[in-house]
């Protein structure tokens, strides 16, 4: 059976923060030709400043609860709530687990997803992080029901992921403050589907890896 240690995938999540920091600029660019293109700058503030406080050697779980906290209490907008509860009921998913195999993999990240639903209205097709983080899950579940192994999922989530990344260019964002522009939001990335699929990405990178 394919699986890493709890303990010591602390790390997963400082390889995140790296993704976001070194995508700040980029993603506030996104964000600012429909919001308020700040998505990359406080994101990257949240995520910077998690990974100088959590231990890489620690538990992913643990990991997750200090990002969680940080975004929750130290960062702006309206993702910071979002992700920060994404990060809780992901940690809260895991536990102490001693060891992540495909089945606790999935478990986490279906209870990131719906703690996002549920703390918001949005749905798929609306212009949001769902839009990325749905269908790569959805991907991931597949996956493992088609009998594929836990790092062939992982690459099905990331692809998954992007491909909802992309779809967002044609949509017209329903919520938030884009949402006020109608169809002038259509033909632009949405920053919370691109910086999901970052995240989902950075996972499967590093996971992979230490599976090998």
């Amino acid at each position: 059976m394919q699986e890493i240690n709890n303990k010591g995938a602390g790390g997963i999540i400082k390889g995140v923060a790296a993704v976001i920091v070194d995508n700040k600029a980029y993603l506030s660019e996104i964000d600012g030709k429909i919001g308020d293109g700040d998505h990359g700058v406080n994101m990257a503030k949240g995520f910077g400043r998690a990974a100088d406080r959590l231990d890489p050697e620690g538990t992913l779980s643990a990991a997750m609860e200090v990002l969680s906290d940080v975004l929750m209490s130290e960062i702006g907008g309206s993702m910071g709530p979002l992700y920060g509860m994404m990060f809780s009921d992901m940690a809260d998913s895991l536990g102490e687990a001693e060891t992540i195999d495909a089945a606790k993999f999935a478990a986490m990240i279906r209870a990131g997803l719906e703690g996002v639903q549920d703390i918001g209205s949005a749905q798929v097709g609306d212009k949001t992080l769902l839009d990325a983080f749905t269908p790569a899950v959805d991907a991931f579940d597949a996956a493992i029901e088609a009998g594929k192994s836990f790092t062939e999922a992982l690459a099905a989530m990331k692809a998954a992921a992007e491909v909802g990344r992309d779809s967002t260019i044609d949509m017209v964002a329903k919520v938030g403050r884009s949402s006020r522009l109608g169809e002038r939001s259509r033909g632009v990335l949405d920053a919370g589907a691109t910086s999901c699929a970052m995240i989902l990405g950075a996972f499967a990178e590093d996971i992979t890896a230490r599976l090998s």
